[in-house]
């Protein structure tokens, strides 16, 4: 059994990647052009975020918020408010490119714009990455430990977080699972094609994700739900999520917290390190 904090039997990490209009610029800078989709993922930053900050206010819950840097510059006052919120900033690529699909140099470009534009606009240097489309190349990792991260979460192979040897550095990895992403259950767009084609009820959303939380707790295990405010941000869904969120917080052996809490947390843990 992972070693938890005392009482506590599993973890809940609470995730926002706020892509913005970087998820589709990223596939091709035409579609700045069309300001239906343009709009379509501007409602994230513009009106979902606020929503969620109010609801984790009323929760008492800090969460982590995965932040291209473009979508940073375009939405500057939106990343102030969460800091201001007292949420997460972690780094997430510039233009929300996927490592695993452009050249090392481009990775590593991507990279330092991501780490300079939230320095310049959050006033912080992010230490946890998450890979845009969760899409790591074989140098990925080596470039985190070269540029100071001490966290990251684009992985899939564990229930639960583990130390990871990276040359010299060490990083904690907290792995995620693509069932707890909103993106197979509520994303769709025509264009660019965007989604399975089927967007599930919230209530049946909230069914499955309260499934998996139990799972996690009968495991041992860490949960990362990972969400898009421009899709669980809109009011039905942001509903069902205070209903999750409010039986979650009613399980006394989960500790609920940050990306970055739970690496501090794993890094000074007697976890076996994996090379």
């Amino acid at each position: 059994m992972f070693p938890w904090p005392e009482g506590k039997r599993a973890a809940l990490a609470v995730t926002f990647d706020m892509d913005a209009e970087a998820a589709v610029l990223a596939v091709d800078e035409k579609y700045a052009r069309r300001p239906s989709i343009m709009t379509h993922q501007q409602y994230g930053p513009v009106t979902a975020v606020p929503r969620l900050l109010k609801l984790m206010t009323d929760l008492e819950i800090r969460t982590s918020f995965f932040i291209p840097g473009f979508s940073a510059e375009r939405h500057p006052w939106t990343v102030k408010a969460v800091v201001a919120a007292g949420h997460e900033i972690c780094h997430h690529g510039y233009l929300h490119r996927p490592p695993g699909l452009i050249d090392a140099a481009t990775e590593r470009a991507e990279l330092e714009r991501g780490l300079e534009a939230l320095e310049r606009i959050a006033g912080l240097r992010p230490t946890v990455f998450r890979a845009p489309w969760w899409e790591t190349s074989d140098v990925t990792l080596d470039l985190l430990a070269e540029y100071g991260f001490t966290c990251d979460s684009s992985l899939f192979d564990r229930d639960e977080p583990y130390r990871l040897a990276v040359g010299s550095s060490e990083l904690v990895e907290v792995p995620i699972s693509w069932a707890l992403d909103d993106w197979e259950k509520y994303a769709f767009l025509p264009d660019p094609p965007t989604g399975s084609g089927v967007i599930e009820p919230p209530s049946r959303v909230l069914e499955t994700w309260w499934e998996e939380i139990e799972a996690y707790v009968e495991v041992g295990g860490c949960c990362v739900l990972t969400m898009h405010p421009f899709l669980s941000g809109r009011p039905a869904r942001a509903i069902a999520l205070r209903a999750l969120l409010e039986r979650a917080k009613a399980v006394p052996e989960l500790w609920i917290a940050t990306i970055g809490e739970i690496a501090v947390h794993t890094a000074a843990s007697d976890v076996p390190v994996r090379t």
